[in-house]
Protein backbone atom coordinates (compact mmCIF):
# COMPACT_ATOMS: atom_id res chain seq x y z
CA UNK A 1 0.00 0.00 0.00
CA UNK A 2 1.13 3.85 0.07
CA UNK A 3 1.83 6.40 2.49
CA UNK A 4 -0.69 8.90 1.73
CA UNK A 5 2.03 11.50 3.65
CA UNK A 6 5.27 10.48 1.62
CA UNK A 7 3.73 8.65 -1.15
CA UNK A 8 5.69 5.14 -0.61
CA UNK A 9 4.84 2.03 -1.95
CA UNK A 10 5.00 -1.23 -0.44
CA UNK A 11 7.64 -3.58 -1.79
CA UNK A 12 5.06 -5.86 -3.86
CA UNK A 13 3.26 -2.92 -5.07
CA UNK A 14 7.02 -1.26 -6.16
CA UNK A 15 7.81 -4.53 -8.15
CA UNK A 16 4.85 -3.91 -10.25
CA UNK A 17 5.19 -0.81 -10.71
CA UNK A 18 9.06 -1.65 -12.00
CA UNK A 19 7.87 -4.02 -14.61
CA UNK A 20 5.20 -1.64 -16.15
CA UNK A 21 7.92 0.00 -18.78
CA UNK A 22 9.18 -3.15 -19.92
CA UNK A 23 5.27 -4.21 -21.00
CA UNK A 24 4.40 -0.64 -22.55
CA UNK A 25 8.41 -0.27 -23.80
CA UNK A 26 7.42 -0.65 -27.31
CA UNK A 27 4.51 1.47 -27.30
CA UNK A 28 6.44 4.37 -26.05
CA UNK A 29 9.06 4.51 -28.23
CA UNK A 30 6.24 4.48 -30.61
CA UNK A 31 5.92 7.63 -29.63
CA UNK A 32 9.22 9.02 -28.29
CA UNK A 33 7.62 12.73 -28.51
CA UNK A 34 5.03 11.97 -25.92
CA UNK A 35 7.42 9.70 -23.83
CA UNK A 36 10.00 12.69 -23.47
CA UNK A 37 7.44 14.82 -22.94
CA UNK A 38 5.66 12.71 -19.73
CA UNK A 39 9.93 12.33 -18.66
CA UNK A 40 10.14 16.53 -18.65
CA UNK A 41 6.83 16.68 -16.57
CA UNK A 42 7.93 14.45 -14.29
CA UNK A 43 5.82 11.52 -14.37
CA UNK A 44 8.20 9.05 -15.34
CA UNK A 45 11.83 9.27 -14.10
CA UNK A 46 15.31 8.01 -15.03
CA UNK A 47 17.19 5.43 -12.70
CA UNK A 48 20.54 6.39 -13.68
CA UNK A 49 21.27 9.46 -15.96
CA UNK A 50 18.43 11.46 -13.68
CA UNK A 51 19.82 14.52 -15.05
CA UNK A 52 18.74 14.55 -18.53
CA UNK A 53 15.07 14.72 -18.93
CA UNK A 54 14.50 12.76 -22.00
CA UNK A 55 13.26 9.45 -23.32
CA UNK A 56 16.57 7.34 -24.46
CA UNK A 57 15.56 4.75 -26.96
CA UNK A 58 17.82 2.44 -25.97
CA UNK A 59 18.03 -0.21 -22.69
CA UNK A 60 17.83 3.34 -19.97
CA UNK A 61 15.56 1.62 -16.83
CA UNK A 62 12.70 3.93 -16.01
CA UNK A 63 10.49 4.65 -13.34
CA UNK A 64 6.52 5.86 -13.22
CA UNK A 65 6.79 8.67 -10.29
CA UNK A 66 4.50 8.46 -7.21
CA UNK A 67 1.42 9.99 -7.86
CA UNK A 68 2.11 12.24 -4.72
CA UNK A 69 4.94 14.03 -6.53
CA UNK A 70 2.86 14.57 -10.03
CA UNK A 71 2.85 17.70 -11.15
CA UNK A 72 -1.59 17.95 -11.32
CA UNK A 73 -1.30 18.40 -7.22
CA UNK A 74 0.07 21.32 -8.19
CA UNK A 75 2.19 21.88 -5.11
CA UNK A 76 3.37 25.25 -4.81
CA UNK A 77 7.31 25.11 -5.18
CA UNK A 78 8.65 27.56 -2.78
CA UNK A 79 12.75 28.19 -2.26
CA UNK A 80 12.82 26.80 1.51
CA UNK A 81 11.30 23.60 0.65
CA UNK A 82 14.72 23.13 -1.78
CA UNK A 83 16.32 24.61 0.67
CA UNK A 84 15.34 21.66 2.99
CA UNK A 85 15.62 19.11 0.20
CA UNK A 86 19.48 20.32 -0.44
CA UNK A 87 19.97 20.38 3.03
CA UNK A 88 18.69 16.83 4.10
CA UNK A 89 20.55 15.56 1.13
CA UNK A 90 24.18 17.49 1.96
CA UNK A 91 23.93 15.41 5.12
CA UNK A 92 23.02 12.13 3.52
CA UNK A 93 25.94 12.75 1.53
CA UNK A 94 28.20 14.60 3.94
CA UNK A 95 28.77 17.50 1.91
CA UNK A 96 29.37 15.06 -1.37
CA UNK A 97 26.65 17.29 -3.52
CA UNK A 98 26.77 17.16 -7.38
CA UNK A 99 28.31 20.48 -9.05
CA UNK A 100 24.72 21.87 -9.81
CA UNK A 101 23.14 21.13 -6.57
CA UNK A 102 26.42 22.20 -4.56
CA UNK A 103 26.12 25.94 -6.38
CA UNK A 104 22.30 25.96 -5.60
CA UNK A 105 22.80 25.11 -1.92
CA UNK A 106 25.24 27.85 -1.49
CA UNK A 107 23.29 30.75 -3.60
CA UNK A 108 20.30 29.76 -1.19
CA UNK A 109 23.00 30.16 2.26
CA UNK A 110 23.39 33.32 1.55
CA UNK A 111 19.87 34.33 0.53
CA UNK A 112 17.76 32.83 3.39
CA UNK A 113 20.74 32.91 5.84
CA UNK A 114 18.39 34.45 8.97
CA UNK A 115 16.17 31.15 8.70
CA UNK A 116 18.75 28.98 7.95
CA UNK A 117 18.66 27.31 11.63
CA UNK A 118 15.56 26.04 10.67
CA UNK A 119 15.74 24.88 7.81
CA UNK A 120 18.81 22.63 8.80
CA UNK A 121 16.18 21.69 11.71
CA UNK A 122 13.96 20.44 9.38
CA UNK A 123 16.09 18.61 7.56
CA UNK A 124 17.56 16.73 10.25
CA UNK A 125 14.06 15.54 11.22
CA UNK A 126 13.41 14.35 7.71
CA UNK A 127 16.55 12.82 7.57
CA UNK A 128 15.89 11.17 11.01
CA UNK A 129 12.11 9.96 9.89
CA UNK A 130 13.02 9.06 6.63
CA UNK A 131 16.17 6.42 7.95
CA UNK A 132 13.22 4.66 10.60
CA UNK A 133 11.71 3.37 7.22
CA UNK A 134 12.80 0.03 5.35
CA UNK A 135 15.58 0.42 3.07
CA UNK A 136 14.24 -0.51 0.21
CA UNK A 137 11.30 2.01 0.93
CA UNK A 138 13.68 4.30 1.64
CA UNK A 139 16.23 4.35 -1.63
CA UNK A 140 12.67 4.47 -3.36
CA UNK A 141 11.30 7.63 -1.82
CA UNK A 142 15.05 9.44 -1.94
CA UNK A 143 14.91 8.63 -6.23
CA UNK A 144 11.33 10.00 -6.38
CA UNK A 145 12.32 12.84 -4.03
CA UNK A 146 15.22 13.84 -6.34
CA UNK A 147 13.20 13.27 -9.85
CA UNK A 148 10.85 15.61 -8.38
CA UNK A 149 13.54 18.50 -7.72
CA UNK A 150 15.21 17.95 -10.66
CA UNK A 151 12.32 19.06 -12.42
CA UNK A 152 10.99 21.29 -10.55
CA UNK A 153 13.70 22.97 -9.09
CA UNK A 154 12.85 26.36 -8.45
CA UNK A 155 14.66 29.03 -10.88
CA UNK A 156 16.90 30.59 -7.93
CA UNK A 157 19.41 32.90 -9.25
CA UNK A 158 16.69 34.73 -11.52
CA UNK A 159 14.23 35.20 -8.35
CA UNK A 160 17.26 36.13 -6.47
CA UNK A 161 18.44 38.73 -8.97
CA UNK A 162 14.99 40.21 -9.77
CA UNK A 163 14.36 40.65 -5.73
CA UNK A 164 17.59 42.03 -5.25
CA UNK A 165 17.37 44.69 -8.40
CA UNK A 166 17.59 48.18 -6.97
CA UNK A 167 14.51 50.31 -8.02
CA UNK A 168 14.36 53.63 -9.33
CA UNK A 169 11.88 56.58 -8.92
CA UNK A 170 9.31 56.75 -12.36
CA UNK A 171 10.75 60.50 -12.49
CA UNK A 172 14.27 59.94 -12.08
CA UNK A 173 14.14 57.46 -14.45
CA UNK A 174 12.08 59.45 -17.15
CA UNK A 175 14.13 62.55 -16.10
CA UNK A 176 17.31 60.09 -17.46
CA UNK A 177 15.44 59.56 -20.63
CA UNK A 178 14.49 63.17 -21.33
CA UNK A 179 18.05 64.13 -21.20
CA UNK A 180 19.78 61.30 -23.16
CA UNK A 181 16.83 62.12 -25.58
CA UNK A 182 17.88 65.95 -25.64
CA UNK A 183 21.73 65.17 -25.46
CA UNK A 184 21.67 62.85 -28.96
CA UNK A 185 18.78 64.64 -30.81
CA UNK A 186 20.45 66.40 -32.90
CA UNK A 187 23.25 63.76 -33.86
CA UNK A 188 20.44 61.34 -35.12
CA UNK A 189 20.15 61.73 -38.81
CA UNK A 190 16.67 60.71 -38.98
CA UNK A 191 15.77 62.81 -35.79
CA UNK A 192 17.70 65.82 -37.28
CA UNK A 193 18.72 67.25 -40.83
CA UNK A 194 22.00 66.38 -41.96
CA UNK A 195 24.54 68.41 -42.86
CA UNK A 196 25.08 69.00 -45.70
CA UNK A 197 22.38 67.06 -46.56
CA UNK A 198 20.68 63.65 -45.76
CA UNK A 199 21.66 61.21 -47.92
CA UNK A 200 18.92 59.20 -47.55
CA UNK A 201 17.03 61.53 -49.08
CA UNK A 202 19.01 62.90 -51.82
CA UNK A 203 21.84 61.75 -54.03
CA UNK A 204 24.94 63.32 -52.41
CA UNK A 205 26.30 61.02 -50.17
CA UNK A 206 28.32 63.85 -48.89
CA UNK A 207 27.87 63.16 -45.33
CA UNK A 208 29.02 59.96 -45.51
CA UNK A 209 32.45 60.79 -46.32
CA UNK A 210 32.69 63.53 -43.77
CA UNK A 211 32.10 60.81 -41.39
CA UNK A 212 34.41 58.15 -42.98
CA UNK A 213 35.82 56.24 -39.77
CA UNK A 214 39.70 57.64 -40.52
CA UNK A 215 38.75 60.68 -42.12
CA UNK A 216 41.57 63.27 -41.62
CA UNK A 217 39.50 66.92 -40.56
CA UNK A 218 36.23 65.33 -38.10
CA UNK A 219 33.06 67.70 -38.09
CA UNK A 220 32.33 69.77 -35.44
CA UNK A 221 29.54 67.57 -34.75
CA UNK A 222 31.55 64.47 -34.30
CA UNK A 223 33.96 65.87 -32.10
CA UNK A 224 31.09 67.15 -29.91
CA UNK A 225 29.97 63.84 -29.66
CA UNK A 226 33.36 62.81 -27.79
CA UNK A 227 32.61 64.88 -25.21
CA UNK A 228 29.28 62.80 -24.18
CA UNK A 229 31.45 59.93 -22.80
CA UNK A 230 34.71 57.99 -22.81
CA UNK A 231 32.71 54.95 -24.75
CA UNK A 232 31.60 57.39 -27.18
CA UNK A 233 34.90 58.45 -27.57
CA UNK A 234 36.73 54.82 -27.67
CA UNK A 235 33.64 53.77 -30.25
CA UNK A 236 35.15 56.56 -32.98
CA UNK A 237 38.01 55.76 -34.81
CA UNK A 238 39.24 59.02 -35.58
CA UNK A 239 38.05 60.07 -31.33
CA UNK A 240 40.51 57.36 -30.32
CA UNK A 241 43.31 58.55 -32.78
CA UNK A 242 43.17 61.70 -31.49
CA UNK A 243 43.14 60.12 -27.43
CA UNK A 244 46.27 58.22 -28.53
CA UNK A 245 48.46 61.11 -29.79
CA UNK A 246 47.47 62.97 -26.59
CA UNK A 247 48.52 59.81 -24.20
CA UNK A 248 51.79 59.38 -26.17
CA UNK A 249 52.67 63.13 -25.67
CA UNK A 250 51.15 62.14 -22.15
CA UNK A 251 54.10 59.03 -22.43
CA UNK A 252 50.93 56.44 -21.18
CA UNK A 253 50.01 55.23 -24.79
CA UNK A 254 50.43 51.78 -23.30
CA UNK A 255 47.06 51.69 -21.75
CA UNK A 256 44.50 52.60 -24.90
CA UNK A 257 47.30 50.03 -26.54
CA UNK A 258 46.61 47.32 -24.09
CA UNK A 259 42.96 47.64 -24.47
CA UNK A 260 42.65 47.40 -27.90
CA UNK A 261 44.95 44.46 -27.58
CA UNK A 262 42.41 43.26 -25.82
CA UNK A 263 39.42 43.91 -27.68
CA UNK A 264 41.18 42.24 -31.12
CA UNK A 265 41.50 39.04 -28.30
CA UNK A 266 37.74 39.38 -27.41
CA UNK A 267 36.69 39.58 -31.05
CA UNK A 268 39.67 38.18 -33.19
CA UNK A 269 39.77 34.56 -34.64
CA UNK A 270 39.62 31.65 -32.81
CA UNK A 271 42.56 30.10 -33.75
CA UNK A 272 45.31 32.92 -32.73
CA UNK A 273 43.71 33.08 -29.49
CA UNK A 274 45.92 31.87 -27.70
CA UNK A 275 49.04 33.06 -29.61
CA UNK A 276 47.24 36.49 -29.36
CA UNK A 277 46.79 35.84 -24.93
CA UNK A 278 50.42 34.91 -25.00
CA UNK A 279 51.85 37.77 -27.25
CA UNK A 280 49.75 40.51 -24.65
CA UNK A 281 50.92 38.99 -21.36
CA UNK A 282 54.98 39.34 -22.92
CA UNK A 283 54.26 42.97 -24.11
CA UNK A 284 52.26 44.57 -20.93
CA UNK A 285 52.07 42.27 -17.98
CA UNK A 286 55.46 40.18 -18.01
CA UNK A 287 58.26 41.56 -15.70
CA UNK A 288 60.52 43.78 -17.77
CA UNK A 289 57.65 44.15 -20.19
CA UNK A 290 58.36 46.80 -23.15
CA UNK A 291 55.21 48.14 -23.06
CA UNK A 292 54.34 47.60 -19.10
CA UNK A 293 51.21 48.56 -17.72
CA UNK A 294 50.70 49.47 -14.05
CA UNK A 295 47.67 47.45 -12.20
CA UNK A 296 47.27 46.09 -8.82
CA UNK A 297 48.41 42.74 -7.44
CA UNK A 298 44.92 41.14 -7.52
CA UNK A 299 44.15 41.85 -10.75
CA UNK A 300 47.12 40.67 -11.72
CA UNK A 301 46.92 37.35 -9.93
CA UNK A 302 43.57 36.80 -11.41
CA UNK A 303 45.16 37.51 -15.20
CA UNK A 304 47.91 35.56 -14.35
CA UNK A 305 46.27 32.34 -12.94
CA UNK A 306 43.65 32.65 -16.36
CA UNK A 307 46.54 32.55 -18.43
CA UNK A 308 46.89 29.29 -18.06
CA UNK A 309 43.93 28.25 -19.76
CA UNK A 310 43.19 31.23 -21.80
CA UNK A 311 39.98 32.09 -23.68
CA UNK A 312 38.85 34.94 -25.09
CA UNK A 313 37.45 37.30 -21.69
CA UNK A 314 40.83 35.30 -19.77
CA UNK A 315 42.10 39.41 -19.75
CA UNK A 316 38.48 41.19 -19.15
CA UNK A 317 39.58 42.01 -15.20
CA UNK A 318 42.87 43.90 -16.47
CA UNK A 319 40.96 45.40 -18.87
CA UNK A 320 38.43 46.81 -17.03
CA UNK A 321 41.07 47.95 -14.62
CA UNK A 322 42.79 50.22 -17.43
CA UNK A 323 39.34 51.57 -19.03
CA UNK A 324 38.19 52.92 -15.52
CA UNK A 325 42.17 54.24 -14.94
CA UNK A 326 41.49 55.97 -18.46
CA UNK A 327 38.25 56.78 -18.01
CA UNK A 328 38.55 58.97 -14.41
CA UNK A 329 42.20 60.29 -15.11
CA UNK A 330 42.85 60.50 -18.48
CA UNK A 331 39.81 61.28 -20.07
CA UNK A 332 39.56 64.81 -18.40
CA UNK A 333 42.66 65.77 -19.11
CA UNK A 334 42.25 65.50 -22.75
CA UNK A 335 39.66 67.22 -22.98
CA UNK A 336 40.91 70.26 -21.01
CA UNK A 337 44.09 69.57 -23.34
CA UNK A 338 45.57 71.61 -26.50
CA UNK A 339 44.87 68.25 -28.47
CA UNK A 340 41.78 68.31 -27.98
CA UNK A 341 41.47 71.73 -28.81
CA UNK A 342 43.30 71.87 -31.70
CA UNK A 343 40.97 69.32 -33.07
CA UNK A 344 38.00 71.44 -31.77
CA UNK A 345 39.26 74.01 -33.78
CA UNK A 346 39.86 72.77 -37.02
CA UNK A 347 36.82 70.96 -37.35
CA UNK A 348 34.48 71.74 -39.87
CA UNK A 349 30.88 72.54 -40.14
CA UNK A 350 29.24 71.94 -43.29
CA UNK A 351 26.81 74.13 -43.97
CA UNK A 352 23.16 73.21 -45.28
CA UNK A 353 22.12 72.21 -48.86
CA UNK A 354 18.95 71.68 -51.13
CA UNK A 355 18.81 68.88 -53.35
CA UNK A 356 15.70 68.39 -55.59
CA UNK A 357 15.62 64.93 -56.21
CA UNK A 358 14.46 64.52 -59.43
CA UNK A 359 11.75 61.36 -59.12
CA UNK A 360 12.14 58.09 -61.29
CA UNK A 361 9.37 55.84 -62.59
CA UNK A 362 8.41 52.81 -61.40
CA UNK A 363 9.77 49.92 -62.87
CA UNK A 364 6.72 48.28 -63.64
CA UNK A 365 6.08 51.69 -66.09
CA UNK A 366 9.42 50.90 -67.50
CA UNK A 367 8.87 47.56 -68.57
CA UNK A 368 5.59 48.57 -70.03
CA UNK A 369 7.19 50.93 -72.20
CA UNK A 370 9.69 48.56 -73.36
CA UNK A 371 7.13 45.88 -74.26
CA UNK A 372 4.74 48.88 -76.16
CA UNK A 373 8.03 49.47 -77.80
CA UNK A 374 9.13 45.66 -78.82
CA UNK A 375 5.00 45.29 -80.32
CA UNK A 376 5.72 48.62 -82.27
CA UNK A 377 8.82 47.72 -83.72
CA UNK A 378 7.45 43.98 -84.44
CA UNK A 379 4.79 45.38 -86.03
CA UNK A 380 6.85 47.77 -88.45
CA UNK A 381 8.64 44.95 -89.73
CA UNK A 382 12.20 43.97 -89.96
CA UNK A 383 14.65 46.42 -88.31
CA UNK A 384 18.01 46.57 -87.61
CA UNK A 385 18.36 45.20 -83.87
CA UNK A 386 21.55 47.25 -82.48
CA UNK A 387 19.85 50.67 -83.25
CA UNK A 388 16.33 49.64 -81.01
CA UNK A 389 18.70 48.41 -78.22
CA UNK A 390 20.85 51.82 -78.50
CA UNK A 391 17.21 53.79 -78.22
CA UNK A 392 15.74 51.65 -75.61
CA UNK A 393 19.24 51.88 -73.53
CA UNK A 394 19.55 56.31 -74.24
CA UNK A 395 15.37 56.28 -73.22
CA UNK A 396 16.65 54.53 -70.04
CA UNK A 397 18.97 56.65 -69.10
CA UNK A 398 17.05 60.23 -70.11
Amino acid sequence: MQDPKTGVKSQTQRLVITTIPHAITGEILRNSSMGTMMVAFGYIYPLQDHKRLMLKPDTSLYRFQTPYFWPAQQWPVEDTDYAIYLAKRNIRKKGMLELYEQEQYNNLYKWMNHKWDFIVMQAKEQYRAGKERKKPDRVVFDCQERAYWVVHRPPIMFTQQCIMRPRVKSSVSIGALVKYTTTYKEHDPFLHACLPSNPWLTDDVTYWTLNMPNVEIPTKMRVERWTFSFGELLMDPRGRADFRLFLKKEFSGENLAFWEACEDLKWGAAETMKEKAQQIYKTFLARGAPRWINIDGKTMDITVKGLAHPHRYVLDAAQTHIYMLMKKDSFGRYLKSPVFKETQKKAIAPEPQRFTRRPSLSPIILRQQEEEQKAKLAASGPVDITQVMSKLERKQKN
